[in-house]
C-alpha cells in the first residue's frame, strides 16, 4: 500500500513501529541472507513456521484485527481500514464510512450492510485442502477487515490485473491499486507458511515463473508496483511480538523487505529496503530438484521439480542414453521413472534454466 502514515502517539503505544530499513532484531538475527532462490525459500519457510508458537482462534483473528488493522489517520483510534475499500453500497450519511468508503468503526464487526467482517484474502476454498477457520484459516497475516457486501462480492475468485479501484475485472478480482502490494505480499507468506496447502498459482492468473512453477509473475509484479506501507510495517511488527496479546510470535519477511521475493522468485524487481542485502539474483534452480528413493528396491524413482522440465535422461557410465523422459505435460512436477535396469547411473535433469545432473543406483 504506497500510503505513508504518520503514526499517532496513543496508537503507536499500543503497536508499536515497524522496522525501517534494517532486519528486524532480533527476529533475524543469525539468518543467513546470503542465500537467493530455493535455498533461501526454504530458510525463510521454516523460519515462519517455527516461530509461529501462538496459533490464534478464528475469534482471536477478529479481536487482533480490532487492534492491528486500525486507521493511522483516526485520531480517535475508533476505525479499521477496509482491504479493498470502496463499498459499492451508500451507508447512512451519519456514519463514519460516508466519506471514503474506506473505514469502518472497529467495534461495529457483523453481518449487516455498513458493517465489516474477516476476509480471507487467500480464501478458504481455493486451499488444497480448504484452509477452515483454525491455523492456515485463522492465521492474521492474511486475514484483513472487508466491508461485508464487498467481501461477499469477491467471494472465493482469483486475483487478476486491473487499475484503479478495487472490484472485477472480467471473471477475476483486482485487489486496488492502493492494496495490490499487501495482497501480493500476503500471498507469498502464507506459500512459505504453507507450502503446497496455499499455492499463489491457485490463487492468482498469469504467467508461472520458470525458477518455480507454483509462482505467479502477477504477484511480484504487485510486490515492485506497490511498496510496504507503515500501515503494514505496524501490524508486521504487532504480530511477530509475543508480548502482544494477538500476537503469532512470526512475521511476513516480504514486508520486512520486498526485495526477498526478487531473490527467491526474480520477476520485476522490488524495493530493497535493507541497504547491506546482497542483490545478487543468480537462481540454483537445481536446489528445487529431490530424488527418491535413492538407492530404489523396485526399478523407478520419482523426481520432484519446482521448475519446469523439459527432459530428463538416464545415463549410463559409459556416457550412453539409456532411457529418455519427456514430462513437461505433468502440471504438478512429480515424475515417477519407471522400468529402469539395475545399476550405476547418471540423471541429467534439462529445462530452460540449463542442465544439471544427479546419480542414482537402480538395485
Amino acid at each position: 500500500m504506497k500510503k505513508t502514515y504518520t503514526l499517532f502517539l496513543s496508537f503507536v503505544t499500543i503497536i508499536g513501529f515497524g522496522q525501517a530499513g534494517n532486519p528486524a532484531s532480533p527476529y533475524y538475527d543469525g539468518f543467513d541472507f546470503n542465500q537467493t532462490g530455493f535455498a533461501l525459500r526454504y530458510s525463510l519457510s521454516d523460519k515462519v513456521i517455527f516461530t509461529h508458537t501462538r496459533l490464534l482462534t478464528y475469534q482471536d483473528a477478529e479481536d487482533a484485527i480490532k487492534i492491528i488493522d486500525r486507521d493511522p489517520l483516526d485520531q480517535s483510534n475508533q476505525t479499521v481500514l477496509l482491504v479493498y475499500g470502496f463499498s459499492e453500497n451508500m451507508c447512512p450519511e451519519n456514519s463514519i464510512d460516508y466519506q471514503d468508503h474506506r473505514r469502518r468503526n472497529r467495534f461495529d464487526d457483523g453481518t449487516s450492510s455498513c458493517q465489516w467482517n474477516r476476509e480471507h484474502t487467500y480464501p478458504k476454498s481455493l486451499g488444497n485442502p480448504d484452509l477452515g477457520t483454525d491455523g492456515p484459516g485463522a492465521d492474521v497475516h492474511h486475514i484483513r477487515a472487508s466491508d461485508v457486501s464487498r467481501n461477499a462480492n469477491r467471494g472465493n475468485s482469483k486475483y487478476g490485473p486491473g487499475a484503479g479501484n478495487s472490484g472485477y475485472n472480467g471473471a477475476y478480482w483486482y485487489p486496488g491499486d492502493e492494496w495490490k502490494g499487501d495482497v501480493a505480499r500476503m500471498m507469498m507468506y502464507m506459500y512459505l507458511r504453507y507450502g503446497n496447502q496455499c499455492l499463489p498459482k491457485n490463487v492468482a492468473v498469469g504467467n508461472l515463473m520458470s525458477s518455480d512453477i507454483n509462482m505467479v509473475d502477477l504477484l511480484l509484479q504487485w510486490n515492485a508496483e506497490d511498496p510496504v506501507s507503515e500501515f503494514e510495517d505496524t501490524r508486521n511488527t504487532y504480530l511477530g511480538n509475543t508480548d502482544n496479546f494477538f500476537a503469532q510470535g512470526n512475521r511476513n519477511p516480504f514486508i520486512d523487505n520486498p526485495y526477498l521475493a526478487t531473490l527467491i522468485w526474480g520477476g520485476t524487481p522490488a524495493e530493497n529496503r535493507w541497504p547491506n542485502l546482497s542483490t545478487n539474483t543468480s537462481f540454483d534452480w537445481s536446489s528445487s530438484i529431490t530424488i527418491y528413493p535413492n538407492p530404489t528396491q523396485n526399478h523407478e524413482v520419482k523426481v520432484s521439480s519446482n521448475v519446469a522440465i523439459n527432459t530428463i535422461q538416464l545415463i549410463n557410465t559409459s556416457g550412453q542414453i539409456v532411457k529418455e523422459f519427456k514430462p513437461f505435460t505433468n502440471a504438478d512436477h512429480d515424475f515417477t521413472l519407471d522400468n529402469l535396469p539395475n545399476g550405476f547411473f547418471f540423471i541429467k535433469i534439462n529445462s530452460n534454466e540449463g542442465s544439471t545432473i544427479r546419480k542414482v543406483i537402480v538395485n
